[in-house]
């Protein structure tokens, strides 16, 4: 009144925490009975015991924080009157002879107020608490009040100074559960403006493969912007099969780096001249420099070349003629397959070339049941299982066996058996924990290793 803030004052609290208790005890009641009449008891007398479990104390304990925010809220001054009660005094959890004072509410009333003042006679005042920077009093410290009243007391805590600023937020536990329930529904009232779908996750995909300066930065951008945890969840279609959009996103930063890998070898292979028809030498129609041996001598002497054989080099350069035109193509001949993008062809639609093998043992014959050739070419199509998996080709993935000639079959089965524990690994990276079981229990060789993992392929044919 009259520009002055008003005072609120309960009186008091100890018979509103009584009521609040009274209650839990009338609600703990009902339960019994009810209780025992489904389980078909005899229901709890008036003078039988009943136990008011913990939910029904914190729902008594949530009321009564809803009373001190309210009272919180009041611009003005708060005076709250509760009992005392003379208690047994205990000391590391003992008790003892002594007998204390303690305020009958709730325990944590003492914490909630600004200060707390005990009256233990008519006109004998005793401060015990206080949280105010205007009156040096140390905690737990009981000091007399002489001439108490509330003026004074409003007074020496400064209430007269820090009235206008005073402010108090209220602590709301569920505040996180609601924003997550509002943006949820205004995703559903706007779907597909911040929604990302398998269709738009595979464009995003093929996007960030048409980078022009680092595709694989861009990859990691979709990661980062939508989180592994909600692309997971996002189911995609592609030249790969069915599979998450972070699996699809996974699988394409271990293609570009295969294809980096697989670059870089091309260019060391044309610079050393050493791995004729690999590397971009082969990608680009280029012919690599060919060093004839006596072995290969004896082969072009048997079988009739696929080109003319070159001329010897005349000291001056002359124009061309009609006989220096080159001969048509060998209609028998395979044709080069179309140059493709990155984005149109997958690292397992690749062809796979092994080595080309010596001529002294293309020459020899080799008979269909050789249980001999049925061990390599299950072997071989382990190997092709296995670079499939590495996204890469199997000429590169036999490369190192591959330096001297065709490697012999003992040879080639220890080289396949040490890469099993790399590719159950990769399987069990990406999910695919069954699979990984079964070719770890595979037989070396597997005759049936291909046909196992034709379903993981969906199908995609196999580069020989």
């Amino acid at each position: 009144m009259n520009g002055k803030p008003n005072m609120i004052v309960v009186d008091n609290m100890t018979v509103l925490w009584d009521m609040l208790s009274d209650e839990q005890a009338l609600f703990a009641r009902r339960r019994a009975e009810r209780k025992a009449q489904e389980n078909r008891r005899r229901a709890p007398s008036l003078d039988d015991p009943v136990v008011i479990d913990s939910d029904l104390w914190n729902r008594a304990k949530d009321r009564w924080g809803e009373i001190l925010w309210m009272l919180r809220r009041h611009h003005g001054p708060t005076l709250l009157l509760a009992r005392q009660e003379i208690v047994t005094a205990f000391e590391n959890d003992k008790p003892t002879r002594d007998k204390t004072r303690k305020i009958k509410a709730e325990r944590n009333l003492a914490a909630a107020v600004d200060a707390i003042v005990e009256l233990h006679a008519f006109g004998e005042a005793h401060l015990t608490g206080v949280r105010t920077l205007h009156w040096d009093v140390k905690p737990g410290e009981s000091v007399p009040f002489a001439d108490f009243s509330i003026d004074t007391l409003l007074r020496r805590l400064g209430f007269e100074e820090a009235a206008t600023a005073r402010q108090v937020t209220e602590a709301q536990p569920e505040a996180y559960l609601q924003e997550q329930d509002q943006q949820r529904a205004q995703q559903q009232r706007r779907p597909g403006e911040n929604e990302l779908t398998g269709p738009k996750a595979a464009a995003l995909i093929k996007k960030a493969l048409e980078d022009p300066t680092d595709p694989e930065m861009a990859l990691q951008g979709i990661r980062e912007e939508w989180g592994i945890r909600t692309l997971k969840q996002i189911p995609t279609e592609s030249r790969l099969g069915k599979m998450s959009a972070d699996d699809l996103i996974t699988r394409s930063l271990a293609y570009i780096k295969a294809q980096a890998e697989k670059r870089q070898q091309g260019v060391g292979d044309q610079q050393q001249g050493d791995l004729p028809g690999a590397g971009q030498g082969e990608a680009t129609g280029a012919t690599p420099p060919t060093v004839v041996e006596p072995a290969q001598a004896r082969e072009h002497s048997e079988t009739p070349p696929e080109s003319p054989a070159p001329a010897p080099p005349a000291p001056e350069p002359e124009p061309p003629t009609e006989a220096a035109v080159p001969p048509p193509p060998d209609p028998h001949a395979e044709e080069p397959p179309p140059a493709e993008t990155p984005e149109d062809t997958s690292a397992a639609e690749e062809p796979q070339d092994i080595p080309a093998r010596p001529a002294a043992r293309r020459a020899q014959t080799k008979k269909p049941n050789d249980p001999t050739e049925i061990a390599r070419q299950a072997l071989l199509d382990e190997a092709d299982v296995q670079a499939r998996l590495k996204f890469t080709t199997r000429r590169d993935h036999l490369q190192p066996i591959f330096t001297e000639g065709e490697p012999g079959l003992a040879q080639l089965r220890d080289f396949v058996q040490a890469q099993r524990a790399e590719v159950i690994a990769l399987l069990e990276e990406n999910d695919q924990t069954v699979l990984a079981d079964v070719y770890r229990r595979a037989p070396m060789p597997d005759l049936g290793l291909a046909r196992k993992f034709a379903p993981y392929f969906d199908g995609a044919p196999t580069g020989q």
